[in-house]
């Protein structure tokens, strides 16, 4: 009798130890989500798309090129520092409208709230021919500078950022056959994706100048002052030195 009381046991403690094994299950994105323009796509649960053209900004009296997502006004700039105005490609976000956990749909908030923007380089096999003639890959995305490494004023350059989930256990919780964040989770500690353009009109990214050619020189300089010295010293001291 106490030999089958202790298998019974062992076999509860097995079942338990298997039942607390078990993965969590991972939320499902469904349906690919698309770029209907550039047919990039993704199987996760949002595509972003992030348009920028190089443009004049003024600093001070000076003017340099930035990267910018929205237009900058050059209205009163001077003569040869005028942007071209509109970009011509706006930036686009689509969100996952099918996506579930345990069969269950989630709801539009778990993906604003709790979704966390990666940035993903896409293939790009199925660019239309008419703009696979305009852009070319550069990094993880495309720019249709005809040298991408001395971009023109008027330049765009494209990239993607696709929408993960972290595993949800503890962050939503089940009303009328939906998943909801709860209270706690539909704060997080960085603010929550949004359908606004992901930086501010006046954000941009400076041209970086050749500043590499200041320091090779120093290089070179300090590289021949030691050949120099080295040279001295195998000869030893001269006639003026003695």
């Amino acid at each position: 009798m106490r030999f089958a009381l202790a298998v019974l046991a062992l076999l509860v403690v097995g079942q338990g130890a298997r039942a607390q094994e078990a993965p969590e299950p991972l939320p499902q994105a469904g349906r690919v989500i698309v770029d209907p323009d550039f047919r990039v796509e993704t199987r996760q649960f949002g595509l972003d798309r992030r348009v920028e053209m190089l443009q004049w900004r003024r600093d001070g009296a000076a003017y340099q090129p930035v990267w910018n997502e929205a237009p900058i006004d050059s209205g009163n700039f001077d003569t040869g520092y005028r942007n071209p105005g509109e970009l011509p490609i706006e930036g686009e976000r689509w969100w996952s409208t099918d996506a579930t956990l345990n069969g269950k749909p989630l709801a539009p908030e778990v993906l604003r709230t709790l979704g966390q923007w990666r940035q993903f380089r896409p293939g790009f096999q199925r660019l239309p021919a008419n703009l696979a003639a305009t852009f070319q890959p550069d990094g993880d995305g495309l720019s249709s500078s005809e040298n991408p490494l001395d971009p023109q004023v008027g330049d765009l350059r494209i990239t993607w950022r696709e929408l993960t989930l972290p595993p949800l256990l503890g962050k939503v919780e089940l009303r009328d056959g939906v998943w909801h964040p709860v209270p706690a989770a539909a704060a997080p500690a960085t603010p929550p994706v949004s359908e606004e353009p992901l930086e501010p009109a006046d954000a941009s990214e400076t041209v970086p100048g050749h500043w590499w050619l200041w320091g090779a020189g120093g290089l070179v300089g300090l590289a021949l002052v030691t050949l120099v010295t080295f040279r001295r010293r195998r000869r030893g001291p001269s006639a003026n030195d003695r």
